[in-house]
């Protein structure tokens, strides 16, 4: 949803009340002139160029170009009548929206000829006035110059990142797919012929009951086995499902991190084998979170993953090059979630954010593994 406010343009480095002022200043060039016709046709012409901006930023497709045209004309008149060389700034803004690559760079160039030239006019015209504003001149030029740039490249990669989100929900959406494809085959391979079996067998009890008893305790023998075998084979595909497994939760992050444009460097230090599930659990999530935060909000080239092993804990060390803060470090969702996850198990999580990257330290102290041994005992 567009504000009014949005009509003056963002990451210029100007706030938005020095753009206010932009719009009131033509009027203190205007008010200077002696001749009432000058102030009256100055006037109508800047309100004429905001009804213009207006009608250019809520349009799309042709009317922006003829807009923008239009604006070029009312800048080259502002400018040599009335010395106000500022409105360059406004057209500036939407140079940089243009999104077709020819229309960009042709009104790009021919915005920064035409302020060029009214401003070279300008100073011939009126020297005396252009010559106090020199400092605002040069950062007119400079604006004009950067602000297209800025703003076109702004909108590409933001539009790069939302192309790169809708990529990611998809590859989430098609993992969620496979994964009920998955548990609909196991199903049916654990179930499906078990509850066969079970079905015919006791419809041959039932016929055999009366004719022969021992074969028809047999058979309600073996219907009783074969249910238990797939109440066992049951619990141990919901306790596979439940269980995340490091090794594969890694693989993943391979992928993800690759499908985002990130190099990572992965170093396993510890027997990933010997894990205690509880504690693989937990480090899986961890390493999950923390990877999704990286291909979210880091905007990095390069990530490290480490998994060691101490006496005391398991580590995982999760280091980027994308963008960290010199501030207090804040706990957004995903880091909250994760020190709920570690608080349970008497977990740690430690971070260090600075200008060149931000850390992730995730421990899980070993006492959990003897507790996991002295309950098999």
């Amino acid at each position: 949803m567009r504000h009014w406010y949005d009509i003056f343009p963002s990451h210029t480095g100007l706030s938005l009340y020095i753009w206010i002022i932009f719009c009131v200043l033509p009027f203190y060039f205007i008010f200077r002139s002696t001749s009432l016709f000058e102030i009256v046709i100055g006037s109508v012409v800047t309100l004429l160029f905001f009804g213009v901006y207006w009608v250019t930023f809520t349009s799309r497709g042709p009317l922006v170009y003829i807009g923008l045209s239009v604006e070029y004309i009312i800048h080259i008149f502002m400018t040599l009548l009335y010395g106000y060389v500022y409105f360059a700034l406004f057209s500036a803004f939407f140079v940089g929206n243009i999104r077709h690559k020819a229309g960009f760079i042709t009104m790009y160039v021919i915005h920064l000829v035409v302020t060029a030239g009214a401003m070279t006019a300008g100073f011939i015209i009126k020297y005396s006035l252009f010559l106090e504003q020199i400092p605002f001149l040069i950062m007119t030029i400079l604006g004009v110059i950067l602000i297209p740039i800025n703003r076109y490249n702004r909108i590409k990669q933001e539009e790069l990142e939302g192309q790169l989100e809708d990529a990611n929900r998809k590859i989430a959406e098609l993992a969620i797919m496979e994964e009920r494809h998955r548990i609909a085959r196991d199903l049916h391979d654990t179930l499906g012929q078990k509850l066969s079996m079970i079905g015919l067998k006791s419809e041959l009890s039932a016929k055999l009951m009366e004719r022969n008893q021992e074969a028809a305790k047999q058979e309600l023998k073996d219907v009783q086995d074969t249910a238990r075998q797939a109440l066992k084979e049951v619990r141990e595909m919901v306790s596979d499902m439940k269980s995340i497994q490091v090794e594969d939760e890694i693989e993943h992050a391979k992928q993800l991190l690759k499908l985002a444009g990130i190099a990572c460097e992965v170093k396993a230090e510890a027997d990933i084998d010997r894990i205690p599930i509880l504690i693989e659990n937990v480090i899986s999530m961890c390493l999950k979170e923390a990877v999704t935060n990286i291909v979210k909000h880091s905007n990095a080239s390069k990530c490290c993953l480490r998994l060691r092993d101490t006496e005391e804990a398991t580590h995982l060390q999760v280091i980027d090059n994308g963008v960290g803060t010199t501030g207090k470090n804040k706990f957004g969702n995903g880091l909250t979630g994760m020190k709920e996850r570690l608080d349970f198990v008497n977990g740690t999580l430690r971070i260090h954010s600075s200008s060149e990257g931000f850390e992730v330290l995730v421990s899980v102290p070993k006492v959990l593994k003897q507790v996991e041994e002295e309950g098999d005992v």
